[in-house]
C-alpha cells in the first residue's frame, strides 16, 4: 500500500533497517526514520515494528522514529532461555533502554499499543527519567486488575490461557498453516467495522511469523507475564501514579481490552487524558494512525 507517496510493504526500499550492537546478549532490530525529537514507537502482539507502518511516514517528517522489535519478535534476537529470565516486560524494558543509550537519546516519547504499553509503563516506573511522556493505545495496566479474569472475558482471553501450555507450540507453531489461521483470527476479529488490514499487510505479517520458531518465541512474554502475575499485581497496587504526561487513544471497539476498562486511569496516572475513537477496535496503530500522528505532534 501507499500511503503520501511512501510504499508501506514490508519490502519496501524506503525502510531503513538497523541492529544495536550486542548488549546483554540481545541485538535488536529497529526501523528509523527522520530527524528531531525522538519518539519511540512500541509494538504489540501478534505483531512487531510493523504494525506502525501507516504511523511512521507521516510522524518522520517531524521527529526522529524509532520502532524495535522486542526480543522474541521480527529480526532481533530470540534467546533460548527460561520464560522468566529473559522475557517479561522488565527485560524488555531494558533492551529498550540500551537501545536508547546506544543512539544516545537521552530522553524520549514513547507511543506503545497492547503489550508495548505494558513495557513503556515499565520503562516510566524504572526509568523514569528516559520518558518525556507516553500515548498509549488501548494499554493493559493495572487498573484493570481482576476484571481480566471475570468469566465474562475470557472468551476474547483464551488465547493467554493457551499461549501458556505446551499445546501452543503443539499445535499452532509446529504448522505453517495453523499459524497462518491463528494469526489471522485476531487480525479478522479485532478489528473495529471496516478496519481491516488489506491483503498485502497480512501477507507481510504470516510472512513473518511462519518463520520457523517466531511463533513459539513470540508467546514467551505470555509465559513469563503468567509466571509473575500475582508478585506483580501486589507491587503495582502499591505504586504511585506515573507522573509523566500520558495520552490515552482506546478502541471503542476492542473486544479484548474494553474501553469500559478505562475508568481507573486517573488512578495510576497522574497527568492522564483520554480519548475514546468510536468504530476503532483493537489495532489502533493502523486503523486510526492519523489520530496516533496527531496526538503525538500534541507533545511537540
Amino acid at each position: 500500500m501507499r500511503i503520501l507517496g511512501f510504499d508501506t510493504s514490508l519490502a519496501s526500499n524506503e525502510w531503513k533497517h538497523y541492529y544495536s550492537t550486542e548488549t546483554d546478549n540481545i541485538k535488536l532490530h529497529y526501523v528509523r526514520k527522520g530527524k528531531g525529537e525522538p519518539v519511540i514507537l512500541l509494538h504489540g502482539w501478534p505483531g512487531f515494528w510493523f504494525d506502525w507502518r501507516y504511523v511512521i511516514p507521516g510522524l518522520a517528517e517531524h521527529c526522529h522514529v524509532i520502532a524495535p522489535d522486542f526480543r522474541g519478535f521480527g529480526d532481533s534476537d530470540k534467546p533460548d532461555i527460561l520464560p522468566s529470565e529473559g522475557y517479561t516486560p522488565e527485560h524488555l524494558a531494558r533492551d529498550i533502554i540500551n537501545l536508547m543509550a546506544e543512539l544516545h537519546i537521552q530522553k524520549a516519547i514513547f507511543v506503545a499499543h497492547d503489550i508495548g504499553a505494558t513495557v513503556a509503563q515499565t520503562i516510566a516506573y524504572s526509568y523514569p527519567e528516559y520518558v518525556k511522556g507516553m500515548v498509549l493505545l488501548n494499554p493493559p495496566y493495572p487498573g484493570i486488575g481482576s476484571r481480566r479474569f471475570e468469566p465474562s472475558i475470557q472468551k476474547e482471553f483464551w488465547y493467554q490461557h493457551l499461549h501458556n501450555l505446551p499445546l501452543a507450540e503443539t499445535l499452532i507453531g509446529s504448522s505453517t498453516d495453523n499459524i497462518k489461521h491463528y494469526i489471522l483470527h485476531f487480525y479478522d476479529h479485532w478489528t473495529g467495522p471496516g478496519s481491516k488490514a488489506t491483503i498485502g499487510d497480512l501477507n507481510d505479517i504470516l510472512n513473518v511469523y511462519t518463520r520457523e520458531g517466531h511463533f513459539n518465541k513470540s508467546i514467551l512474554y505470555y509465559k513469563a507475564r503468567a509466571a509473575a502475575k500475582t508478585v506483580q499485581a501486589v507491587n503495582q497496587s502499591s505504586k504511585p501514579p506515573i507522573y509523566q504526561t500520558t495520552k490515552v487513544l482506546w478502541g471503542e471497539k476492542d473486544p479484548v481490552i474494553p474501553v469500559s476498562w478505562s475508568d481507573k486511569l486517573r488512578e495510576h496516572f497522574f497527568d492522564v487524558s483520554l480519548k475514546t475513537l468510536p468504530e476503532i477496535g483493537h489495532f489502533v496503530p493502523f486503523e486510526a494512525p492519523d489520530t496516533v500522528i496527531e496526538t503525538v505532534l500534541e507533545f511537540l
